[in-house]
């Protein structure tokens, strides 16, 4: 027998989907189709089709995952009572794909993008179902990563044409892909957590690009929008578990192509200060919280050496940490969004900000993540 909570989710998610199948239909219309490219615009065309497909495959992958056991179990360090469906990245991954060539728009460095996010996520699947060692995943990341620097997509921090300079950004750009890639992997601990997280992210990038005149980079943050926004009913609600997981296919998806995006937008005219400010704004969730498990395990002796950092599993993560003190799931996951739409608000604002400006954002950042490391610690010690 179905509780009323369980019935009322149902009848919501059948409603979800049937106007998702809808709206999908109208958009496949040509007349509907020119309608938005000539007046509408193309930015909403791709979030609509990315939300609507997003919406309609998720519970055909649900159906998918049960039937092929790719599924995840509770126990260890998970905090989920149930075993859960763990194809949801490819839902997204499809409909962010198919709303880009429903643009029918890209240039070379798209492509590269898309599809190195591609590979890492038939990784991530493949470990979702079979497990693969964290030093292959790892090595296939840094691969993937040089192909994108070869493609163009490096940072440009350095001067490009030395070479020096070029293997300096070209580090950078490992570093920070990787690292973001892993970092978004390792978020994604609570229902919707790293979904709701990547949605903020792409909204801010989306208005920074078009704030800069990117088309390019905006269609790409508003693919990934659309694509959140149509899975998030199956993975977030207010009452019930989630019905479904994004797996690691889905957050290294996710992670892999939004830090790679930052890399390749401009994010200010003639400003360097600014324009490093903006993406770490954007991205300092997940840049605090890879930063703070790292030195805390190092100073605590829980990893001694690089292989055991990268084998390392825990329940140190912010949203582990925010759970001790809220003592509820969606407490911690609303607290986490909340904080990153503050950072990215900030980054929004600095269009056309002084250097100094720049700066002082982020310091700020900085200082807002201190109070709330103070926040962990005490709630530690009220505890224990």
């Amino acid at each position: 027998m179905f509780s009323r909570e369980n019935m009322w989710k149902v009848s919501f998610l059948r409603i979800f989907w049937i106007l998702a199948l809808i709206l999908f239909c109208l958009l496949l219309t040509p007349a509907v189709r020119q309608l938005f490219f000539e007046h509408l615009g193309r930015w909403l065309y791709i979030l609509l089709f990315a939300f609507s497909t997003a919406a309609l495959l998720t519970p055909i992958m649900m159906f998918i995952a049960a039937r092929a056991g790719i599924v995840d179990a509770p126990g260890g360090r998970k905090i989920h009572a149930k075993i859960t469906p763990l194809l949801g990245g490819v839902a997204i991954i499809i409909s962010f794909i198919s709303a880009l060539l429903a643009n029918m728009i890209l240039d070379v460095r798209d492509v590269a993008l898309i599809a190195g996010g591609t590979v890492l996520a038939v990784v991530g699947l493949i470990d979702d179902w079979k497990n693969i060692p964290a030093w292959f995943k790892l090595f296939i990341q840094v691969c993937v990563v040089i192909v994108l620097i070869r493609s163009g997509i490096i940072l440009d921090l350095f001067p490009i044409h030395t070479t020096w300079g070029y293997l300096l950004n070209a580090a950078l750009s490992i570093i920070w892909i990787v690292g973001l890639t892993n970092a978004m992997n390792f978020i994604d601990g609570m229902d919707g957590l790293a979904t709701g997280v990547s949605a903020i992210m792409s909204l801010f990038m989306g208005i920074v690009a078009f704030q800069t005149n990117q088309p390019f980079m905006g269609w790409i943050a508003i693919a990934m929008l659309g694509s959140c926004l149509g899975f998030l009913p199956f993975n977030f609600s207010l009452h019930k578990p989630a019905s479904i997981f994004l797996g690691d296919a889905g957050s290294t998806f996710f992670g892999f192509v939004l830090s790679a995006l930052a890399i390749k937008a401009a994010w200010a005219d003639n400003n360097p200060i600014v324009s490093f400010a903006t993406p770490i704004l954007i991205f300092w969730v997940l840049i605090y919280d890879m930063a703070y498990i790292s030195i805390e395990r190092i100073i605590t002796g829980k990893v001694k050496s690089f292989q055991d950092w990268i084998d390392y599993v825990g329940t140190d993560h912010i949203h582990h940490r925010l759970l001790v003190i809220f003592g509820d799931r969606r407490k911690v996951v609303f607290f986490i969004f909340f904080l990153c739409a503050t950072l990215g608000i900030s980054a929004v604002t600095l269009r056309g900000a002084r250097p100094i400006d720049g700066i002082l954002t982020v310091v700020q950042a900085f200082l807002i993540t201190v109070i709330v490391s103070i926040l962990e610690y005490s709630g530690r010690n009220h505890t224990k």
